[in-house]
């Protein structure tokens, strides 16, 4: 729930907020967080071919015992955990009973935990093929299971998890009415985060769409 709330709380900043600076370092060491217009953000995108050799989703380990553990649920369960509207009953095994959860590639309201699926923002596939291909094998696996970023995971319906798959906004974008700025400046923001990399097709896509998401920004805190 905490996590929900965080959530709306990045959603309104990215709708009205228009810092450019850096927050500083706090005091636990984290890196800076920065704030700035949709479509800028869009252009620190580097640019480069996608490359898809030697991919395998094995190479990013998930789902790992998350922020916490040893309360025995992990990251996927956290996630649904942090993301319910009304909290789940927590059954031994972490196993979720009840809750329930909103869906925003499709406006829908999930009541299951087994009905939703835990979609990786920028998809490992996407990942691997915009530079995680050269990250460690810990690099992939904090990438996976990423629980520091309100917008890295995201608790959606199973159906609209496997449309998307790995596809990237030049292919496929929310059908709910409504979202698309929210969703691409979240893509935009996790490339950021993690230094990833898009190609030319996907970035023409960005540049189009940002320029219907006037006064939109995108805030990120590198990755460690």
């Amino acid at each position: 729930m905490i996590k929900n709330l965080r959530r709306a709380a990045l959603a309104a900043a990215l709708l009205v907020v228009p810092l450019t600076a850096p927050t500083p370092a706090n005091a636990h060491g984290r890196a800076a967080a920065y704030t700035l217009p949709l479509a800028a953000a869009v252009q620190s995108l580097p640019l480069a071919a996608e490359a898809r050799a030697g991919y395998q989703r094995t190479s990013f380990k998930h789902w790992n015992a998350g922020q916490r553990p040893t309360d025995g649920c992990n990251t996927r369960a956290e996630v649904l955990l942090n993301e319910a509207v009304d909290p789940p009953q927590i059954l031994p095994g972490c196993k979720l009973s009840g809750g329930r959860w909103w869906s925003y590639y499709d406006a829908r309201w999930v009541t299951s935990a087994s009905a939703l699926d835990v979609d990786h923002m920028v998809p490992l596939a996407e990942a691997w093929d915009s530079g995680a291909s050269q990250w460690t094998s810990a690099r992939r696996e904090s990438y996976a299971n990423d629980l520091d970023a309100v917008t890295s995971l995201i608790a959606v319906s199973a159906g609209s998890n496997r449309s998307k798959a790995d596809q990237d906004p030049a292919e496929w974008l929310p059908t709910a009415s409504g979202v698309m700025c929210r969703y691409i400046s979240e893509w935009t923001a996790t490339k950021l985060r993690w230094g990833l990399t898009a190609d030319a097709p996907e970035q023409e896509t960005l540049t189009q769409l940002a320029e219907a998401c006037a006064g939109t920004t995108v805030t990120y805190e590198p990755a460690p």
